[in-house]
């Protein structure tokens, strides 16, 4: 436990304390036929169980109507394609038709009324997947690489990827009662009252924790974003282990300097071996010495930035019984996604589909819900990839099957090459309105429309062709990683954002606040200027957001991660 009292503690804390098998009273509320919402209480629970209660802001003026968001847990990225026709199927019974890509490769439903959540969840878990520790104050659904590299060791950065996703599940029996057996747990049984998972305590991490794998020179996860990060170090096909990263993240609050985004330091090289035992000791850390007084400041990454890096390897050495060996050299080179079809080392095809924004929806002329759900249902032993980036990377296809598939996509309008334009392929957006409580602007219904005002103006100035990472976000936590594009909008209002420069394609360096708050009618004024100062001051090949850190604030640098 950190170095708080009782008296000081969170609510969420208290909550935990008081019920550590995390049940609350979630089964018993289902049972009811009246019920339409989890007590505010329960919600917080809920998360741990993989889903949200919200409610469709659009609608507010006429009543709340509550509506869950549910997001699996899927390590990796990597689905069967049994498992996404269930997945699709689960979207049209129980949500709004739609499927959404995260940017932590897995897929979130949204528009589930009360009625529906018991069900759907039953039905992820019956495919072989589940929801537990989906969300919640515990180790997050743990990513790695999706694109199939140029090395066989990327099976091995992915297998070690799901070992350490079941290393660091949460114990708890209720899920299994609640969600299988639909079962309330008795939370006055002694057995229940005074559980204690082995590995994260009775009241779980104080926040969120984050874990990633990553392969150079592809930075396709963001990997500095994460809590806890392996980049791979390989030689040709043989994984000779990682390099650890530690305490990075991106969620802060307007108006509170003790909050703020953090790229992690790499804190030195481990075998593939001691992969287990070295997360174990980051997150044990986070619960012991993470803030449970205040849950904007409760993530790993204040810890890190308060106690220092060298406390953070001696804590680390010691906990995990291992000595961190000096990192090994690696280079990045870019965050993006491989689009269109290629061959992988083994012989095999895959390709990568964009999705606007994440969202995995039919409209006319492009029916890609329905297209990759007929490709899952004629190619069922293709694999399903989610991407970082919210794309959808199909994989394991025969030569033979690539013009089948390619066919069928074609059909509903879904395109294998020249799927997107160049900007709107390095974009992301979080969903923010109308369902995330806490946006405070729009976002995925904002990005693509100023994208495309973003276009036409870098083609008026001669721009048109030149890659720019631009992310939005409808509040400051982050979900799309603002913080590291080259430009980014995050939202403060409606209609209102900051506007951040800065980051570079690498995902080796945070951005900064250019502006405190512009409007979204005034996003060319504010761009013109700088966009045409690019064109005219930029070194040969410099990227925008290379140039912005360089020609904006050359006295301050810009925060890189180590390399």
């Amino acid at each position: 436990m950190s170095e708080t009292t009782t008296a000081k503690l969170s609510h969420n804390e208290i909550l935990k304390d008081a019920v550590p098998t995390l049940a609350g009273n979630l089964a018993a509320t289902m049972a009811d036929p009246t019920a339409d919402r989890f007590s505010d209480d329960d919600t917080q629970f809920l998360k741990f169980h993989g889903a949200y209660q919200q409610d469709d802001r659009d609608l507010r003026k006429t009543g709340k109507k509550y509506l869950m968001m549910i997001r699996g847990r899927i390590p990796g990225g990597v689905m069967t394609a049994a498992q996404w026709v269930t997945f699709d199927d689960l979207a049209t019974q129980y949500g709004n038709n739609t499927l959404r890509v995260t940017t932590r490769q897995s897929i979130q439903f949204h528009g589930v009324v009360l009625s529906g959540l018991g069900p759907l969840v039953k039905k992820i878990n019956e495919s072989l997947l589940s929801t537990l520790a989906a969300c919640g104050d515990v180790s997050r659904n743990v990513t790695a690489s999706p694109t199939p590299a140029t090395t066989r060791a990327r099976e091995l950065v992915y297998q070690d990827s799901v070992r350490l996703a079941d290393a660091l599940t949460p114990q708890t029996k209720a899920y299994h009662a609640i969600w299988i057996d639909n079962t309330q747990l008795n939370l006055e049984d002694p057995a229940n009252k005074d559980f204690v998972d082995p590995l994260y305590g009775k009241t779980y991490l104080p926040r969120k924790f984050k874990a990633s794998f990553v392969i150079p020179p592809v930075n396709d996860m963001d990997i500095f974003t994460n809590d806890l990060g392996f980049i791979a170090i390989t030689d040709g096909d043989t994984l000779l282990g990682y390099n650890v990263t530690v305490g990075g993240g991106m969620g802060r609050s307007h108006n509170n300097v003790q909050t703020f985004p953090r790229l992690a330091d790499v804190v030195g090289f481990i075998t593939p071996d001691q992969v287990v035992a070295v997360a174990k000791a980051v997150l044990t850390i986070h619960r012991d010495f993470g803030d449970r007084t205040d849950r904007k400041h409760a993530r790993l990454k204040y810890v890190v930035e308060e106690k220092g890096v060298a406390w953070l390897r001696s804590e680390i050495n010691q906990r995990a019984g291992v000595t961190l060996a000096a990192a090994r050299d690696y280079t990045f080179t870019t965050t993006g996604d491989l689009y269109g079809w290629h061959r992988a080392v083994d012989g095999s095809q895959f390709l990568t589909l964009f999705v606007e924004t994440g969202r995995i929806k039919d409209v006319a002329g492009h029916a890609q819900k329905t297209a990759l759900r007929q490709v899952a249902e004629q190619f069922p032993h293709v694999e399903f990839r989610l991407s970082a980036n919210q794309n959808v990377i199909i994989a394991n296809v025969p030569d033979t099957d690539r013009p089948g598939i390619t066919n069928l996509l074609g059909t509903h309008g879904v395109k294998v090459d020249h799927q997107a334009s160049i900007l709107h392929g390095a974009a992301m957006a979080c969903p923010s309105l109308p369902t995330c409580g806490l946006g405070l602007a729009e976002s995925e219904r904002m990005l693509p429309g100023l994208i495309d005002r973003i276009e036409k103006l870098g083609g008026e100035l001669g721009l048109g062709g030149e890659e720019i990472i631009i992310r939005s976000t409808g509040c400051p936590n982050g979900c799309a990683r603002p913080y590291m594009a080259e430009i980014a909008f995050v939202g403060k209002a409606p209609g209102r954002y900051q506007l951040w420069l800065g980051g570079n394609a690498a995902g080796t360096r945070l951005n900064r606040v250019y502006k405190e708050v512009i409007k979204e009618a005034e996003v060319e004024a504010e761009l013109t200027p700088l966009l045409q100062r690019w064109k005219a001051e930029r070194t040969s090949g410099e990227r925008f957001g290379d140039f912005a850190a360089r020609v904006l604030w050359p006295e301050q640098g810009a925060a890189t991660g180590a390399n």
